[in-house]
């Protein structure tokens, strides 16, 4: 299935205020509303504090604007702006692509591991080094062979047309033989730290690994960028 790739661009409007008003014009962060999710449970698992999971909706008050760069792309899945504009971008298959801003495709770039694309599995997200201008290093998520959600890192290089170096640095356990469930985002914390999600692996026999800290399955990981326990944990 081919997907479009959209980018928002936002636009914040201000407040001017006089000289003598000694509030802030920064506008205040959006409050959170009521619960996205207000039907009865359908498991009998326990949320580890009362309304874990009855997370308030937020609703936001800022403007955006779309504009569609291309509808070539099959089944992209993260993306991530470039500091010279353009974008990288992850398509399912396991394909890693630069856009440029006018909507241009690159080759697919060389480097990334196989990844098991089956069912939910693929080529998932990514990020960049909070260095990058520098170090130029990529993170990103798949679906690896023998089904494990897994994290690498590499080198992009200055052509922009290989990642170099390429290591897999965690690997999410236990395996299972399913297709549905990966996780899939990677983020830099403040601290420089990489937060992981990996799924629960759908079926009912992983569920209840989501809340066993002895298993990586369902969870919210924090690693560093060397794959290891993050200061802290």
């Amino acid at each position: 299935m081919v997907k479009k790739l959209t980018v928002i661009a936002a636009t914040s409007a201000f407040l001017l205020v006089s000289c003598s008003n000694k509030k802030s014009s920064v506008p205040e962060p959006a409050k959170p509303g009521a619960p996205v999710e207000t039907a009865s449970p359908n498991a009998s698992y326990r949320p580890a504090f009362e309304g874990q999971t009855r997370i308030g909706g937020v609703k936001t008050a800022t403007a955006y604007s779309t504009k569609i760069l291309t509808s070539s792309l099959e089944s992209p899945w993260g993306i991530q702006s470039l500091p010279n504009g353009k974008f990288l971008v992850t398509e399912k298959a396991g394909r890693m692509r630069i856009v440029t801003a006018d909507g241009n495709i690159s080759n697919p770039i060389t480097g990334v591991p196989p990844v098991s694309s089956a069912g939910q599995g693929g080529l998932l997200g990514l990020c960049l080094d909070p260095d990058f201008a520098t170090n130029r290093m990529v993170y990103w998520s798949f679906s690896e062979s023998g089904n494990l959600t897994a994290i690498a890192k590499g080198r992009l290089s200055e052509d922009e047309r290989a990642l170099e170096s390429v290591t897999v640095i965690y690997r999410a356990t236990p395996a299972y033989s399913g297709a549905l469930h990966y996780g899939g985002r990677v983020v830099f914390d403040r601290a420089g730290n990489l937060l992981i999600s990996t799924g629960e692996r759908s079926d009912l026999v992983t569920r209840p690994q989501a809340q066993d800290p002895n298993s990586s399955l369902g969870k919210i990981i924090r690693i560093t960028t060397s794959g290891q326990p993050a200061t802290g944990n």
